[in-house]
């Protein structure tokens, strides 16, 4: 565990190598994954909107090597160089996107559809870096969490994928771009 959620918020973090969860639990004791992060990506940026408490629980799903920066010396970088706080608010508007994408998704796409778009983002599927094609181990109910539905019809899905070629276990998950026909056809 890097942080836990109601933790004092006062860093934020940058993940040199490595693969992050982000995970909430709702007072009824409902848990979620909002987020999972990797290789160049910041979390815990909460604390620069003086967000007292951490919102969310951060887990190393891989090993990591990940950088704390406390909340001052973060401040006293965006303001002073100027090529970082361009590249941190260019990054912090990609993220605002993929929440809105996603927001969207959970209002109008079936479970279905959800799942794969998460296992194509994960497998880095339409971005300028190098598609991934095998996730590190991620439990089906990770991913439940992450397509707001029940353990049992990810199960239900990740066995049609299967059948239908579009995902192969061994010994990690692995995604083929063929996947992308499931999100893509209505």
């Amino acid at each position: 565990m890097i942080f836990a959620q109601g933790d004092s918020s006062d860093s934020v973090f940058y993940i040199h190598r490595g693969k992050v969860k982000l995970t909430v639990v709702a007072a009824s004791g409902k848990e979620a994954t909002i987020g999972i992060r990797k290789e160049g990506d910041f979390f815990g940026e909460g604390c620069l909107a003086a967000q007292p408490l951490r919102m969310c629980t951060a887990t190393a799903m891989t090993d990591c090597k990940v950088m704390r920066i406390d909340k001052k010396s973060t401040m006293e970088v965006i303001h002073r160089q100027h090529s970082f706080s361009e590249m941190f608010v260019a990054y912090l508007l990609t993220r605002n996107i993929r929440y809105e994408e996603d927001l969207v998704d959970q209002l109008f796409n079936s479970s279905e559809k959800r799942l794969a778009r998460i296992l194509l983002l994960l497998a880095n599927f339409g971005k300028d870096r190098k598609s991934e094609v095998a996730i590190p181990k991620i439990s089906q109910e990770t991913l439940a969490q992450m397509v707001g539905t029940t353990r049992s019809r990810v199960n239900f899905f990740m066995n049609r994928f299967r059948k239908l070629g579009f995902v192969r276990y061994n010994g990690e998950l692995e995604v083929h771009p063929s996947l992308l026909n499931v999100v893509l056809h209505d």
